[in-house]
């Protein structure tokens, strides 16, 4: 989402900060890519040897086909400049997006990014995946969302939590072994969350993932998670991030 406040972390207040019941990770980088500095990363998603990209703000916003090697965008579709374009997730041969507060979301063919229909939910659109058998919406809260996968209707939604503390901001969404991964937005930490009940099962730390330098040249917060099961590869980026990260974890 667009910065719309500071994330303070502060005691048993603290949000998307661990427990110290539940294991923390930090990471090791296995190779670095070129990323658009100019995509405001609000999706990624990784099939078929190349990656899916979503991005947000009024009158730029995308879905995008790119090469992971070279960063370059193979196809792309405009929004409309009324939608700011958010989450994404690729469930059979389909693409599903979010818009942030238009309660819009967009259905395109994977193959050729011809969009095929409309839909609407209440509330915001943040992050998306699935597990192939039904998707996971976040709206900026605490609560993920549960959608039957064909008809894109809410069947349930449960509440991130860490001990007994809500976890709230939660914002793009990757399904990894299992587990829903969750950017926490404003903070450098992804959430490893159980689809089940909600249960927070481990916090990656990706603090000091991107240099001082290229901070300083307009990049703004860590939001985008993609997983090649295949391959069994971890990427991560940012809003504006001039580079895309294949990383490994370390438990601290």
């Amino acid at each position: 989402m667009w910065p719309r406040t500071r994330i303070v972390c502060l005691g048993a207040l603290l949000i998307g900060c661990a427990s110290a019941q539940v294991p923390e990770y930090t990471y090791r980088i296995i190779h670095q890519y070129p990323h658009d500095p100019l995509a405001f990363t609000q999706g990624l998603e990784y099939r078929g040897g190349a990656l899916y990209e979503g991005t947000g703000l009024e009158g730029s916003s995308t879905l995008r086909k790119v090469d992971l090697e070279t960063g370059k965008v193979l196809q792309a579709v405009m929004l409309e400049e009324r939608y700011f374009g958010e989450g994404i997730t690729l469930f059979n041969d389909r693409i599903v997006q979010l818009t942030w507060q238009a309660h819009q979301g967009f259905v395109y063919e994977q193959g050729n990014l011809h969009l095929l229909k409309s839909f609407e939910y209440p509330g915001e659109g943040w992050g998306l995946t699935n597990d192939g058998k039904q998707i996971f919406m976040s709206d900026g809260t605490a609560e993920i969302r549960v959608w039957d996968a064909e008809t894109l209707h809410e069947v349930r939604r449960f509440t991130v939590h860490d001990g007994d503390r809500p976890v709230n901001l939660l914002n793009e969404l990757e399904f990894v072994r299992g587990e829903i991964y969750a950017n926490v937005w404003q903070t450098d930490r992804i959430a490893r969350i159980s689809p089940a009940d909600g249960k927070v099962l481990g916090w990656i730390d990706l603090s000091g993932l991107l240099t001082q330098e290229d901070r300083s040249h307009g990049a703004n917060v860590l939001n985008g998670i993609a997983y090649d099961a295949a391959g069994d590869r971890l990427f991560v980026t940012g809003k504006l991030w001039p580079k895309l990260f294949e990383i490994r974890l370390v438990k601290r």
